[in-house]
């Protein structure tokens, strides 16, 4: 077992090493003079001497990646350049959001997803499977925009139950929290529920058709015993993995989300950087959404040892 989290730990600094490389590249490799980008077309060559001094672009390209590696390993992402603050203290302000609606929405996907595609393989072939396998294709198939812009408009401009937009922080209370969360969390729940109800589904399905499975039948186990005892426990490995990517991958519907509910978050951020230009900003939320990507596989990975004890050697 320590052997096995070695291997995943030094593979993890690995891919952190090259993620790394990428994001410190991406800016100094792309087409023209990233100064004269950041300054934009009014600007003189003062100004844009000014930038270069400030990103260290005079030095060589091993210095400037060497400067900038240990400015990451100390913390320190950069300074805006719209805003001149740090990126750090930017994107603290904006976590909160983001946070929250990262984690409601992995906890109503993976109940929902999970239930829908037990329920659909313990029925398989039946009405209610027909159903659940509606909703997967439907729910995967939509795009999250889509999706939000219709409950908006059924729960918030037809009935007027729920806000149209906006954020208020869990300190303001927590009911008011949660009716500004609802929306967004659903919509983006939606596209994950999906796509964890059809693998859960596969994975049952296949789990269900062992011999052992049969024997269980035969020896009179429960319903519940099966289903949770023996079947879930080894579909496990297909469906941590499927969870696992849908909670990395929530950064692309966060942003879509935010910007559709008008949600003071880290993809709000990115998409106001990007429109300003503001590289360095960029640059920190790709290391921190990198970071948290590779770190969520890594989790997943220590977590199949939990579930299949032969994955340890």
């Amino acid at each position: 077992m320590a052997a096995y989290i070695l291997r995943r730990l030094i593979s993890t600094i690995a891919v952190m090493a090259m993620v790394g490389i990428f994001v410190f590249l991406l800016l100094r490799l792309a087409p023209g003079d990233p100064a004269d980008m950041l300054a934009g077309n009014t600007a003189t060559p003062q100004m844009i001497a000014a930038i270069r001094e400030q990103l260290g672009l005079n030095e060589s390209l091993p210095v400037q990646f060497a400067n900038w590696a240990f400015s990451i390993l100390r913390g320190d992402l950069g300074t805006s350049i719209f805003t001149g603050r740090p990126v750090r203290d930017l994107i603290s302000q904006r976590l909160e959001p983001t946070i929250s609606l990262s984690i409601l929405t992995m906890i109503l996907s993976v109940t929902i997803g999970v239930s829908f595609g037990i329920l659909a393989a313990w029925r398989a072939g039946g009405l209610v499977d027909r159903i659940l396998t509606a909703f997967a294709t439907l729910g995967f198939s939509v795009p999250v925009f889509v999706i939000g812009f219709f409950l908006i408009y059924l729960f918030a401009i037809r009935t007027r139950w729920l806000p149209v937009q906006g954020y208020v922080p869990i300190d303001n209370g927590l009911g008011p929290w949660l009716v500004h969360l609802i929306l967004p969390t659903v919509t983006l729940s939606v596209p994950y529920i999906a796509f964890i109800a059809r693998i859960a589904r596969a994975s049952m399905l296949e789990v269900l058709s062992e011999d052992y499975m049969r024997t269980a039948a035969a020896k009179g186990a429960s319903s519940y015993s099966m289903l949770f005892h023996h079947a879930l426990k080894n579909a496990g490995v297909p469906i941590l993995t499927v969870i696992g990517l849908s909670f990395a991958g929530l950064i692309s519907g966060v942003v879509i989300t935010e910007t559709v509910f008008n949600i003071p978050g880290v993809g709000r951020l990115v998409v106001d950087a990007t429109n300003n230009r503001d590289y360095p900003i960029i640059q920190g939320v790709l290391i921190l959404v990198s970071g948290l990507y590779v770190l969520i596989n890594l989790a997943v990975d220590l977590s199949y040892t939990l579930v299949d004890p032969r994955i340890r050697y």
